[in-house]
């Protein structure tokens, strides 16, 4: 059987990326909502002894606050990046990729939601952080689904794990079939 075989055989993940984007979507823009309900910049609430802090902030820029007065241009971007990954997604036949892309999506578009639609205006809305670790800036539920996704696609990049639910063998010059 050959690799173009072996791959054609795995079912596509696009719904899997699907449905994994919505969950930390649907999270991230509860959990602001409850955010924006009941904490404030001013008084934090602290948990687990102080490790953990609840502080309402909003944010105009990307990460760490950089680049303020291009919000508009984050936003195309961002947009940009998950109309790339969705026609991207109709390759994937690997779980641990649809998992990727789901989790890297759902969380772009959960802060690109409040680039859209938040204030001061459209493209330009400010996104709602609100959790705190010690040292650490502020973040939310959409930025960790971001995080986690990187980090899945480290580990599957070194695992040789391919989107196309090949798996790159050290000691085969053809790839051995996962998913």
């Amino acid at each position: 059987m050959t690799t173009s075989e072996s791959t054609d055989a795995l079912p596509r993940r696009t719904g899997l990326v699907v449905i994994v984007a919505l969950v930390p979507l649907v999270l991230d823009l509860v959990t602001k909502q409850i955010a924006l309900t009941h904490f404030t910049a001013d008084e934090p609430v602290r948990v687990l002894g102080g490790l953990l802090r609840f502080s309402l902030v909003t944010n105009a820029g990307a990460a760490f606050s950089i680049g303020e007065g291009a919000t508009w241009l984050f936003s195309l971007v961002k947009f940009a990046v998950i109309c790339g990954m969705l026609w991207f997604s109709l390759r994937i036949r690997s779980r641990i990729w649809a998992v990727t892309f789901g989790l890297i999506m759902g969380g772009a578009a959960g802060n690109l939601v409040d680039r859209v639609f938040r204030a001061p205006a459209p493209l330009e809305g400010r996104v709602v952080d609100w959790i705190q670790l010690p040292n650490w800036p502020v973040f939310n539920v959409a930025d960790m689904a971001v995080v986690c996704g990187g980090a899945l696609v480290v580990w599957a990049s070194f695992r040789g794990i391919n989107m196309d639910g090949t798996v790159e063998s050290s000691g085969s010059t053809e790839p051995a079939r996962t998913d």
